[in-house]
């Protein structure tokens, strides 16, 4: 153990304290990597050593599950975990049995841990504990593998992946990216859920510099083994694209450029499928398909306008299509059909289509079918627009 001055330990609470005084309580992972790195951590991860069960819940903490040693404090809501070890038992990331007991040490319970910046801890008075080396590849900027068990979660390419897209100037050690390969070839990456895969990819996209954690996937060959059949645009992406993906700052948006700028419309329902992306995002992907189609035809009269307007619901969600005409016209730029999306959609939201509608549907002759008049009214509503604004 040695004092580091980026560390401040921190103040024992009433909680922890009722603990007895055998236990030894720290703060592990990524707030210690952050703090070391001068970054604010929002959330804290402890582990405690020494303790049971019963003493955890005799000081107040509320256990998370019934068969998973993690307690969350009765103030803080924040996690503590008692100090347990490994063992692989089966495919992907949820394969693993476990041992929790007061015998495990802190140095054990590191051990388990992905990389070896994020196996480090903090004891109440400032003591880093570095078992691994931590320290040493948070200054040489190097994502390293703690041990050879890295290669029991796959999950783990997926998330350094993402941390390459957090901390711009880290780098992957060598013999660790010749890991993340054994794990691809080993056929581990296809037993991850669904759910998984997109919850690490989404969080990536939301990361300051995306374009590297794709990189890392691609170089890993590894698409096939996350996505199965399904189509994916990243593998073909190159300088520019990865710059317009950068420039973009939510990660909806990225999502919605990976996928609607790039496939079909079927591609992307199938890969939303697989991923189990939001409703939304997959809309919105598809949505910005069609736009680049319509876009790419090149016949832009009314009658086409009309016929696009149709297919992309503007009538009933025009806020969406307004939203992906200014994504699409901050990519591609200006251009005279993101001018009139943008005022058929301001006269869709301020009543003026539904008002000129009503009137034609009060004064229909008998025999009329409000499907027709309805129909008729639109386009010709649409086209007195299309002749002031195109």
């Amino acid at each position: 153990m040695a004092l580091h001055p980026e560390l401040q330990g921190f103040q024992v609470d009433s909680v922890v304290a009722q603990l007895p005084p055998t236990v030894q309580v720290y703060v592990v992972g990524g707030a210690v990597r952050d703090a070391l790195m001068g970054r604010s951590s929002s959330d804290k991860d402890w582990v405690v050593v020494g303790a049971t069960v019963n003493d955890m819940l005799a000081a107040g903490f509320t256990p998370v599950g019934a068969d998973f040693p993690v307690f969350l404090h009765p103030i803080t809501k924040e996690e503590y975990a008692l100090a347990r070890t490994e063992r692989k038992s089966g495919h992907g990331y949820k394969g693993f049995t476990f041992q929790a007991d007061p015998t495990v040490s802190l140095e054990e319970d590191l051990a388990r841990r992905d990389f070896t910046v994020n196996a480090m801890a903090m004891s109440a008075e400032g003591d880093l504990i570095d078992p691994y080396g931590g320290l040493a590849d948070l200054s040489a900027k190097l994502m390293r593998h703690v041990s050879l068990a890295f290669t029991e979660d796959p999950l783990r390419v997926l998330r350094l992946a993402r941390f390459l897209a957090r901390f711009l100037d880290f780098s992957v050690a060598e013999e660790t990216f010749h890991l993340c390969l054994t794990l691809r070839e080993s056929g581990e990456l296809r037993h991850l859920v669904a759910e998984r895969v997109y919850a690490e990819f989404n969080k990536g996209m939301g990361e300051e510099k995306p374009s590297r954690m794709i990189k890392l996937i691609s170089k890993l060959n590894a698409w096939g083994e996350l996505a199965g059949s399904c189509a994916v645009p990243f593998s073909a992406f190159e300088k520019v694209q990865y710059d317009r993906l950068n420039d973009l700052k939510k990660a909806e948006d990225r999502w919605v450029y990976c996928l609607g700028f790039f496939m079909a419309s079927a591609q992307i329902k199938a890969l939303a499928k697989a991923w189990r992306l939001p409703r939304e995002t997959e809309d919105l992907a598809v949505l910005a398909s069609h736009f680049l189609g319509f876009v790419q035809h090149g016949q832009f009269d009314s009658v086409s306008f009309g016929q696009f307007f149709n297919r992309v619901d503007l009538y009933r969600k025009p806020a969406r299509l307004l939203r992906i005409n200014r994504l699409v016209q901050q990519l591609l730029g200006e251009s005279p059909v993101h001018a009139f999306v943008q005022v058929v959609v301001a006269e869709v939201e301020q009543g003026r289509y539904k008002a000129c509608l009503g009137d034609k549907i009060a004064g229909m002759q008998a025999g009329e079918q409000v499907a027709d008049v309805a129909a008729q009214a639109r386009q010709a509503w649409l086209c007195a627009l299309h002749s002031k604004h195109f």
